[in-house]
């Protein structure tokens, strides 16, 4: 990912929402801070049980407007494998291709650009007189953290977590 910090994207998205005559509330902005602390893609629910700390009353329909908002907005992304939610690194060029690059131990997704695939998907939307409208990628496998630890063969004398098991795929 990006080593953008969280307080440029939450000032980025309150730039390009003024840019745009959209309204980012305080509770939409609130759910994109959570979401910029995350390590990793989180799922509506997980994100709702930590706005609840600062809103209490806070039901399921808040988080997911403030979700559909910043999606609209393509402030974050749905990884829809794994039904979960992941911050756009990218998102000062609103009609990108990103590949999603998921750990299947850890649950980091790492976002790429997608620079040469948005072509050969045109070709084939064209060729199929499809209208492509927008595109992202997944791939699952190991980050080189996890791929170390899985192949480490010296577990009892190591400095690795091996207490960490797989994320389970489309909870």
């Amino acid at each position: 990912m990006s080593a953008i910090l969280p307080e440029q994207i939450l000032s980025q998205a309150e730039q390009l929402c003024q840019q745009r005559n959209v309204r980012l509330t305080p509770q939409r902005l609130e759910v994109l801070r959570l979401m910029t602390e995350q390590n990793s893609a989180i799922s509506a629910y997980d994100l709702l049980d930590l706005l609840r700390v600062s809103e209490p009353q806070a039901k399921p329909p808040t988080v997911y407007r403030a979700l559909d908002f910043l999606l609209e907005q393509g402030f974050i992304h749905r990884v829809e494998s794994n039904n979960s939610y992941v911050v756009c690194h990218h998102f000062e060029e609103p009609q990108h291709s990103s590949a999603m690059l998921i750990c299947d131990r850890c649950g980091v997704v790492n976002e790429q650009h997608a620079e040469g695939v948005e072509e050969i998907l045109q070709a084939l939307a064209r060729k199929s007189g499809f209208a492509l409208r927008h595109n992202v990628i997944e791939a699952h496998g190991l980050c080189n953290g996890c791929r170390e630890v899985e192949s480490c063969t010296h577990q009892e004398s190591c400095d690795h977590d091996h207490s960490v098991v797989s994320k389970k795929r489309g909870r």
